[in-house]
């Protein structure tokens, strides 16, 4: 089975390949179209780059009795957001809980680990399976497999480096490429799957338990004990409908491989199991003494991010890593314009537009530049400077931040997108990741993280934390708002020292409700003509949950 972020039934769990979580899991996507809202749930907002003047009512999320999830017929996006894995000081705090499940063949592991996903109704759930992680074969090991001749069974037939690898990153809450297996041709497919974000892992296979630094790994260990005709029945069913084989083959190839490896291998791992489950899928009891289990470990490592953002680095004096655009008279009569209650939405927006082209210049004067020699039309040689890496991308944090996107690629020529939507939950104050898309290879780029305003810095600090976990390096990732309040600069700087914090003003105070004062208001709302209800107390950042 290819691994995949889950939901409550198996056939629905698969996304496309986005969130890098291009889905909500987050798995972050392997594409760059800017159609990337296109799987978002109907509450949030769509919000386009050159904004409609008619003023429109602002949505908010799904009441807490709908699903935290939304099917569409390409994905899966949860609707209940992901909360800070990490601290204040950037570093993650809590490891994905990792579920090992293991069993002999066909003895309902995938059934079991979809039945705990159902009844824990938690998202960013993600199903690892050890099929994927079949070596790749040479030709005469093909020419075996064809005659069912080699053994699949057996711990050389898997490749455990890259299994323990892949876990561990999992665990600490990087993003991984997972190998896809084909098991009509007995080899890998080319395009590996993207997984990132899990809160919980269930990890399922034959020899989940035959290997000790695996074993290191799990937090829980599960072994699903079914009887051996069963297994055998379902192995016929499933290898005819679903890998093409025949009959004969089937049988001759449990007889010789797989009840021996069971009985050498797979059966006396039982003893390491923290929980033996009898006849699968059905026994209702074990399962649900394992969710329970599971919840109370969830509930032991949820954390505060902004309350403890708020109270920290009172009185210091500003990083050196921030750079404030020159208040130059100019500067500071857009401000005035888009600051005053009174502006109209169209010269809101008009003066907004130009504040960004002049943030996003003064932005690419800090990416570093290399010498180069290029010969003018008149056969002169002019020595100027070109950019010391490979690209740029633009990075939005969803909503307000998608409305610096349209001065990015004014500025930067051919530039890739991707977008982050961190929401701000109402109940806890916490910032929440809902979906996530972002380009094929960034951790190669330097990475202009854009949002409009940044007050706690919350949203901005989950934004980063993110990119980090796509292995994109803390000194090539650049923060551009607006307008920022000191806390949220402090916060920034303080968790990740090399990210340049870039600005075109910044205020002293944020409220109780972690608006920036004097600020500039909802600038979600002022842009795009939304209201927002008087009983909603939104952050400057992110939207309101």
């Amino acid at each position: 089975m290819e691994s995949t972020s889950c939901d409550s039934k198996a056939d629905e769990q698969r996304t496309d390949k986005g969130m890098e979580a291009d889905s909500s899991m987050s798995r972050s996507d392997s594409g760059s179209e800017h159609d990337s809202l296109d799987g978002l749930p109907e509450h949030v907002p769509r919000c386009p780059l050159t904004p409609s003047l008619s003023p429109r009512k602002r949505t908010t999320s799904q009441s807490k009795t709908e699903p935290p999830l939304l099917r569409t017929s390409k994905r899966t996006i949860y609707t209940a957001g992901r909360p800070p894995w990490y601290n204040v000081t950037g570093t993650t705090f809590k490891e994905a809980f990792v579920i090992g499940l293991c069993g002999g063949s066909a003895s309902g592991k995938t059934t079991v680990a979809n039945k705990i996903i159902e009844a824990l109704d938690v998202p960013w759930v993600v199903l690892l399976s050890m099929d994927s992680f079949y070596k790749v074969l040479n030709k005469e090991e093909q020419e075996l497999a064809a005659k069912n001749e080699y053994n699949f069974d057996h711990p050389d037939a898997f490749d455990f480096e890259l299994l323990v690898t892949v876990l561990r990153k999992l665990k600490k809450g990087k993003s991984v490429k997972v190998p896809v297996y084909d098991f009509t041709s007995h080899s890998r497919r080319k395009e590996w799957k993207t997984v990132y974000g899990a809160n919980v892992v269930i990890f399922e296979g034959i020899l989940a338990f035959a290997n000790k630094e695996l074993l290191k790994l799990l937090d829980m260990k599960v072994f699903v004990d079914t009887d051996s005709d069963i297994r055998l029945i379902r192995r016929l069913k499933r290898d005819i409908s679903q890998r093409g084989r025949d009959i004969s083959g089937i049988i001759k190839q449990y007889n010789k491989f797989v009840k021996p490896a069971f009985e050498q291998y797979i059966e006396p791992t039982v003893q390491v199991a923290d929980i033996v489950v009898p006849r699968g899928g059905e026994n209702f009891v074990a399962l649900d003494l394992i969710v329970q289990h599971v919840h109370s470990q969830l509930e032991k490592r949820e954390i505060t991010v902004r309350s403890a953002l708020a109270s920290a680095h009172q009185g210091q004096p500003l990083p050196k890593t921030l750079s404030v655009m020159e208040s130059t008279p100019q500067v500071r009569g857009m401000h005035t314009i888009i600051r005053n209650k009174e502006t109209n939405r169209d010269e809101f927006i008009f003066y907004s537009k130009r504040l960004m082209r002049l943030l996003i210049e003064h932005a690419l004067s800090f990416l570093p530049l290399k010498p180069v020699s290029v010969e003018t039309p008149q056969g002169s040689v002019y020595e100027g400077k070109r950019l010391s890496g490979k690209r740029i991308t633009g990075v939005s944090i969803l909503r307000a931040g998608e409305t610096m996107e349209q001065a990015l690629m004014a500025v930067c020529k051919d530039i890739r997108l991707g977008k982050i939507l961190i929401q701000t939950n109402h109940d806890t104050g916490e910032p929440e990741l809902h979906y996530l898309r972002l380009p094929k290879d960034i951790s190669e780029d330097y990475v202009i993280l854009m949002d409009s305003t940044v007050s706690t810095g919350a949203a901005a600090l989950m934004a980063v934390r993110v990119l980090l976990d796509h292995d994109v390096a803390e000194d090539k990732i650049f923060l551009l708002s607006l307008l920022m309040a000191e806390m949220g600069v402090h916060s920034v700087a303080y968790a990740f020292p090399k990210v340049r914090i870039i600005t075109t003003a910044v205020d002293k105070e944020v409220n109780d409700q972690f608006h920036i004062i004097p600020g500039i208001g909802n600038f979600g709302d002022r842009y795009f003509g939304t209201d927002a209800p008087s009983d909603l107390c939104e952050s400057d950042e992110g939207m309101d949950f």
